[in-house]
């Protein structure tokens, strides 16, 4: 195992994948010269040159149809958007034509290609640059969707997705760039729809993605000094849901807070409660309890910007509420 950040993380998976297939191309705004604000793709251009590294027009839904187009007649494109805050103006690209062409073509078409975009808040990126928009994508049927937490999951499951035949959608939390983490020296994959259990415990289920495992993880910590034993699972990817694990944790805990940083109402956060309440009621101690973001345009204001969001400490209270029974 090597510690790389998780920014070196995605730039060796893409130039892997960019190695072991000539089909596989990469395109957005400022992806070559540049290497993207966040200095993630920093280098593949010099190594792959401009055909291969491909700077786009400040043109979303143009180069994600470029995208999709390319895919469709044998590439594996791999478009960077930006902010994640701009797949709004692609819905028409990512939605309507690589999402079902596999199926209205009664599956002689497929769009091997994947969008890679970013999430989160308390970035002090204002309400236009600071959303999570994961669970828009999760609606439409024909998309993959993945959320790494660590520098390890962002390399196996990009690499994944790369070699999907499916549309894929990564979303990276933009503040996890510089986290660094354990990854194999040796190439490796994760499979989509295997949640992984980050933490063993009895006495509730924490569920969570992306950014949010880490508040689990804490929170876990701050329970365990409490004498409280909390299980933290990590769902890596929201389609397809590990739905087995999930089910089987909270047999066992008798109880879950489902942790997420996008807005609660009509979010994965519920996604996830209703397959949980479907599966698993009958074994539940206390209500399935949800933790989003507010639901409010995210803020530019530090102190404000910093309540909209699920915090380690909020997830402590909750737990304990429902260990004890002060929640029912």
């Amino acid at each position: 195992m090597k510690q790389i950040t998780w920014s070196h993380a995605v730039n060796e998976a893409i130039a892997e994948e960019m190695r072991r297939d000539d089909m596989v191309f990469l395109l957005g705004e400022d992806v070559a010269e540049a290497g993207t604000p966040f200095k993630v793709l920093s280098g593949l251009v010099e190594e792959f040159g401009v055909k291969r590294v491909v700077d786009t027009p400040i043109s979303e839904a143009g180069f994600v149809g470029l995208a999709v187009g390319a895919a469709m007649t044998g590439a594996r494109p791999i478009v960077d958007l930006m902010f994640g805050d701009f797949i709004f103006l692609t819905l028409d690209q990512i939605a309507n034509q690589a999402a079902k062409q596999c199926y209205m073509s009664g599956g002689k078409l497929k769009v091997p290609m994947v969008v890679r975009t970013n999430m989160g808040a308390t970035r002090r990126s204002a309400a236009q640059h600071s959303q999570s928009l994961h669970t828009l994508v999760a609606h439409i049927p024909g998309l993959k969707v993945a959320l790494p937490s660590t520098p390890y999951e962002a390399k196996g499951l990009l690499k994944t997705a790369i070699r999907d035949d499916n549309p894929v959608v990564v979303f990276e939390d933009k503040l996890s760039y510089q986290m660094k983490g354990e990854v194999p020296e040796e190439e490796y994959t994760i499979p989509f729809g295997s949640a992984n259990i980050l933490r063993p415990g009895n006495d509730i289920s924490l569920i969570a993605a992306s950014s949010m495992v880490q508040v689990c993880e804490t929170a876990a910590a701050q329970l365990e000094a409490l004498g409280i034993s909390a299980e933290v699972i990590d769902i890596r990817t929201v389609v397809p849901l590990d739905e087995d694990t999930l089910v089987a944790s909270v047999k066992k805990t008798g109880r879950a807070i489902i942790v997420d940083e996008g807005h609660q109402s009509y979010g994965i956060t519920s996604e996830i409660a209703a397959r949980l309440g479907e599966k698993a009621f009958y074994y539940l101690d206390a209500p399935l309890t949800r933790m989003g973001a507010m639901d409010v345009p995210v803020p530019f204001s530090p102190v404000l910007e910093d309540l909209t969001v699920p915090t380690a400490d909020g997830v402590t209270a909750k737990a304990v509420d429902l260990v004890s029974g002060a929640a029912r």
